[in-house]
């Protein structure tokens, strides 16, 4: 008996002592509770049944290097919103300052989430359904609602990294397809298109050429086959990297995680040798401290750290759980999320140092254009020659010098000064005008770029980045799809990938017809924001109120080794399930405050205009909330009152390493009264003889005090209470 033992202590003083049943199993052997006569369930121990297991168990995919999995899950994380979401943010909320909010909120929603699901996947290595019906039969809806918002996602993200591939063929050329206005012939003379002409060129390519828009989503406008062809694409390309499970899209992962940071980088470095990208990158790191005390500016920056990470989607559990359970998942929580935001910085300093040199050259073309009015005024002596300074030179008119005229005229002419329709052409104004999205990447972006030397090469780098980043998260939104469900229903891989990405693709055929990209617009806004939000906050609490906090940690500890920080503790416990409130409760009042709608192209005013959706839309938008968020009330309800099995009547008990572990997951309320609390004797057996706890010289056990059903019983009450108590 080893000298730390309570029996040796026993043996030398004369101190009473406590003696439980988890201190007697600390040392003994490690037992298996089926094979021993432990088996309080009456089932028998199926050798070939358990072989399968420990075969399957050893047979789960691994990861081929820890740099494999952190590239999987940095090229998931990281993705479009990154590079035309984040920046947009970042301007409209206070430029720098919007860095604070959203690092705090990283530091207390999004790293200790995060670290959660990496920890959750990585400790059952199952996905998504399998973990939650493991921590909680009865939430196990969040399994499934996870798989539905990743289907509804990956529908319309497919289709952004269409549009890539579309931009990406046509980049092969020069002069770009964009870069200038087409002309169309009326009758023997050939004059600029009048929707190009009344936009630009770049808007005119996006709308017209590549997208061939509707004017409302009510008008369908039949298929777009250019757009067809090219989601085919897409598709296939997710579909090749799947099929051959975490081995194939792990390697793919090496290119398409790397690429973007060197694109990014070389972005940079261009960038900052234009002219005005200075202007650019000053305007946005100005900070506007008055916009820290906005609450919508918290809310924002809470909803992009809760999507830039995926949190929710199912994806981070899936990749976690092909890592072997010593894995330190606190490093990579850490180390992902903090790369995550400094790869939103990164692309925050590219975009607008571009968009700098933009509003630079919008600028000068407002200049030149002003000043030709005035030199017609000037002709048609509307003004005085006395009004310019003599310093002027209308043949190398600077910016300043235009100003300062604008002002002397604006200043005489004060009564007419509107009806000469000239601009102040503020720099300010150029930079303050907005792009987020789509507009960002397939209209600011590209008509910056046909001001590039060799601008198809830059166009090429370009898009071939957004297809990375599309396909790097395309890939961990399947794998939030087919890891749970090949691991709950045991389909063939193959069979199910090809045709998951088939159905997808016949689905998708609503974003390629010509009001199609109404239709990602209101996915994008609708389809997972609330029911996502919903899913972390009830995966929070699985983990924190039902599974237990004290449990969860010390099984961490175990994992990893080492005890994480007690910042998880109350974040868990407390912060973040408070923080998702608030979110939720913000995103409901946003929905009801503000009427859900679209920005519509019209092609007679070559001009966007917001409509709101038609009643049939509205309820499209309404389905796909309560669709996605379906399956959680609907398990519940039905294991709550038993309408189906949630694999219970299986228990479990191992004794591993001095301390016993019950697998009590999947039983039943009735099934665990009963072996807890052993209301029924006849049904619960006594699995072996009564152990008396000793008390020391003189002292009465209370076995001996209780009744006889309690005292014969009592066992299997310690049993099955000392060490869950211990947790």
């Amino acid at each position: 008996m080893p000298k730390n033992s309570k029996v040796t202590q026993r043996e030398h003083s004369s101190e009473h002592v406590t003696e439980s049943v988890a201190d007697l199993l600390a040392h003994q052997e490690p037992v298996d509770y089926k094979r021993s006569v432990l088996n309080v369930t009456g089932d028998t121990w199926d050798k070939q049944k358990e072989g399968d297991e420990e075969l399957e168990a050893e047979n789960r995919p691994a990861w081929n290097s820890k740099l494999q999995y952190i590239l999987a899950q940095i090229g998931y994380s990281v993705g479009l919103g990154n590079v035309w979401r984040f920046p947009y943010l970042c301007q409209k909320n206070g430029g720098g300052a919007y860095l604070v909010p959203y690092l705090v909120l990283l530091v207390i929603i999004g790293l200790p989430l995060f670290f959660l699901e990496l920890a959750v996947g990585q400790r059952i290595r199952r996905g998504s359904i399998g973990v939650w019906n493991y921590i909680c039969p009865r939430l196990g809806g969040i399994g499934y609602a996870s798989c539905l918002v990743c289907f509804f996602v990956g529908l319309y993200y497919n289709v952004i990294i269409g549009w890539s591939i579309f931009y990406f063929f046509k980049s092969f050329q020069y002069p770009l397809p964009w870069s200038e206005c087409p002309l169309v012939k009326n009758g023997s003379v050939a004059v600029v298109e009048t929707e190009c002409e009344r936009s630009s060129a770049t808007t005119y390519f996006w709308y017209r050429e590549t997208l061939d828009i509707s004017n409302s989503i009510s008008e369908s406008g039949g298929l777009n086959w250019k757009m067809t062809l090219c989601l085919l694409v897409a598709w296939s390309l997710v579909g090749l990297a799947m099929i051959k499970g975490i081995q194939s899209s792990g390697k793919v992962m090496y290119f398409s995680s790397l690429f973007p940071y060197l694109v990014l980088v070389c972005f940079l470095v261009r960038g900052l040798l234009l002219r005005g990208a200075v202007d650019g990158i000053m305007h946005m790191f100005t900070p506007k401290l008055d916009k820290m005390l906005d609450p919508q500016v918290w809310r924002e920056a809470a909803t992009q750290v809760f999507f830039a990470l995926g949190l929710g989607f199912g994806g981070v559990i899936a990749f976690s759980s092909y890592n072997k359970q010593d894995n330190n998942c606190h490093f990579d929580a850490t180390l992902v999320s903090f790369i995550n935001f400094f790869t939103s910085v990164l692309a925050t300093l590219v975009v607008f140092a571009v968009l700098g040199f933009k509003a630079n050259i919008m600028n000068e073309k407002c200049v030149v254009e002003n000043a030709e009015k005035i030199l017609g005024y000037l002709n048609t002596n509307v003004l005085s020659h006395d009004l310019i300074p003599p310093h002027v030179n209308f043949s190398h008119l600077t910016a300043k010098d235009y100003h300062e005229m604008y002002r002397v005229i604006m200043t005489v002419k004060e009564g007419h000064f509107k009806e000469l329709g000239l601009d102040a052409c503020l720099l300010e104004d150029e930079l303050n005008k907005s792009v987020q999205g789509t507009g960002l990447a397939f209209i600011a972006f590209t008509e910056a770029m046909t001001h590039f030397p060799a601008s198809p090469f830059w166009s090429v780098m370009f898009f071939l980045m957004l297809i990375n980043l599309g396909l790097g998260s395309m890939i961990g939104t399947m794998s939030g799809i087919t890891t749970p469900i090949i691991d709950t229903f045991k389909v063939r891989k193959e069979v199910f990938t090809v045709g998951c990405c088939i159905f997808a693709f016949v689905v998708g055929l609503i974003f390629v017809q010509r009001s199609g990209n109404y239709f990602v617009t209101m996915f994008d806004d609708y389809s997972a924001t609330l029911p996502l939000t919903v899913v972390v906050i009830l995966e929070n609490i699985a983990v924190a109120w039902i599974y237990g906090t004290k449990k969860f940690m010390q099984e961490l500890t175990e994992m990893l080794g080492f005890r994480p920080y007690q910042f998880y503790y109350y974040t868990w416990k407390y912060v973040s399930p408070i923080c998702m409130a608030v979110l939720m409760t913000a995103s409901i009042i946003q929905l009801g405050v503000s009427p859900p709608g679209y920005s519509a192209w019209i092609r007679e005013e070559a001009a966007e205009k917001f409509l709101f959706y038609p009643t049939w839309a509205m309820a499209i938008l309404i389905s796909l909330i309560i669709l996605a968020s379906l399956p959680l009330p609907l398990v519940f309800i039905l294991r709550q009152f038993h309408l189906v099995s949630d694999g219970s009547n299986a228990l479990s008990v191992t004794y591993k390493k001095g301390r016993m572990m019950k697998d009590i997951s999947n039983l039943e309320d009735n099934d665990e009264t009963r072996f807890i609390l052993s209301k029924v004797p006849s049904e619960t057996p006594s699995p072996m003889p009564t152990h008396r706890s000793y008390l020391g010289p003189g002292s009465s056990s209370p076995m001996e005090m209780s009744s006889a059903p309690n005292g014969r019983y009592g066992s299997g009450y310690l049993l099955a209470s000392t060490p869950e108590s211990e947790l």
